[in-house]
């Protein structure tokens, strides 16, 4: 698969999602179009969008319900691109989606392979391919990145490191829609700076693209230490997307953040 077959495909798949033409990712001006459910979009998804922004570099689409569609065009329009995703910015989304009950939450820079510098990163630690028979009994705080405890039937596959017999480091991937799976990674803390994560990560990504799915990756940006880890492990920027939801469970979202120890 070519990098160029890999970002078609994300393109494709993100187009199912925003209800709109994969080509519309690669126009010079903005998209702006009505979301609409799809049993095919990405299954963790929340269709329809009240409001997506996405961006591959060249534009923005923005899928929108149709009572802001007019608001969302002009914002996208007036702004440069990348302030759209940006504060102070952000914040006339806030003050225009409040009257409608909806907040801007969830922003996330996500990444593909790139074929050319992919590799199997070596790791000082015993590694191994998982299949789902192996993950059944994985379901653990410590692996809540590489696991999906809320859609376990959709984990595929894992690689696991191992210190003797003791699991130190997971990477986990799920079949987040036909064509495409998600990598999460998980290193326990005293095993990381070792180079554990990028090992794994990149291990998952080549036996998924020998699956003959693409392999994705997602993270915030000031995850710094994710973001290390994608690069390390041959993966390179695709897309931004920032989406609007209700406002109670956005903020249920944010207190939730706030007191977990893992941030």
């Amino acid at each position: 698969m070519t990098n160029a077959e890999i970002l078609r495909i994300a393109m494709e798949q993100h187009a199912i999602d925003a209800n709109c033409s994969p080509d519309d990712f690669t126009r010079t001006e903005n998209v702006v179009v009505i979301s609409k459910p799809n049993e095919n979009a990405r299954r963790y998804l929340s269709l329809p969008f009240f409001c997506d922004l996405i961006t591959y570099g060249s534009n923005i689409v923005a899928s929108v319900d149709e009572q802001i569609y007019d608001f969302v065009k002009k914002y996208i329009d007036t702004k440069y691109p990348h302030g759209c995703f940006e504060m102070p910015q952000i914040h006339h989304l806030t003050n225009e989606f409040i009257k409608y009950g909806f907040l801007p939450c969830y922003q996330a820079e996500y990444w593909l392979p790139d074929v050319d510098v992919l590799y199997e990163l070596p790791c000082r630690y015993d590694t191994r391919v998982l299949e789902p028979n192996d993950l059944t009994d994985l379901y653990l705080p410590q692996w809540s990145n590489a696991l999906s405890p809320a859609r376990p039937h959709l984990d595929m596959l894992g690689v696991g490191a191992y210190d003797d017999s003791k699991l130190i480091g997971l990477s986990g991937c799920s079949a987040d829609c036909d064509t495409m799976w998600q990598i999460g990674i998980d290193v326990l803390p005293e095993y990381r700076r070792q180079g554990v994560a990028a090992a794994l990560t990149s291990r998952l990504a080549i036996e998924i693209l020998k699956r003959e799915k693409v392999p994705f990756y997602c993270c915030a940006w000031s995850n710094l230490g994710s973001v290390r880890n994608a690069i390390k492990s041959g993966l390179r920027p695709a897309w931004v997307e920032h989406t609007a939801i209700e406002k109670e469970k956005a903020l249920e979202w944010n207190d939730n953040m706030h007191f977990s120890k893992n941030v």
